[in-house]
């Protein structure tokens, strides 16, 4: 049986050397809907919320925002976009934000259909825990003393 091998995604993945910038840049356009207009509010909703983080495309066509790890993707359906943490389960969420894949054990998700509203405040202090949690998760853990 043949094992399956993940492609990391770099900065370039894509034809002609496209970044994954320009890649949700073009996703966006190509919705052409309420779901692009959406996807590009929640892109800057990620970006004020932390400035650094990376963008990257992923799984042939999902946008993902990094930041020592992945934060969420911001995938398109029909009649949703879904904002999906990675590690979800692991946030606290008082506003109840998440209303998807809520019995998994690591990720959780947020349905935005159309005329909904977005709690922005929310939704930053949420990206920013799951961005504090990544760098945590990173940092070199301390030997405990015998």
């Amino acid at each position: 049986m043949k094992k399956a091998t993940m492609k990391k995604s770099g900065s370039n993945e894509g034809k002609g050397g496209t970044s994954p910038s320009q890649h949700i840049d073009a996703r966006i356009k190509e919705l052409g809907d309420w779901r692009g207009e959406m996807l590009a509010r929640i892109r800057s909703i990620i970006k004020q919320a932390v400035p650094d983080v990376v963008e990257e495309w992923k799984w042939r066509g999902v946008p993902v925002w990094e930041h020592d790890g992945i934060i969420c993707t911001g995938e398109t359906y029909k009649a949703v976009v879904k904002m999906t943490f990675a590690k979800g389960a692991a946030l606290d969420d008082p506003s109840g934000l998440f209303n998807s894949s809520l019995e998994g054990n690591t990720k959780r998700a947020i349905d935005i259909r159309e005329g909904d509203k977005l709690n922005e405040k929310a939704l930053k202090a949420l990206i920013r825990e799951a961005a504090a949690l990544n760098v945590s998760a990173r940092a070199p853990r301390k030997k405990k003393s015998a």
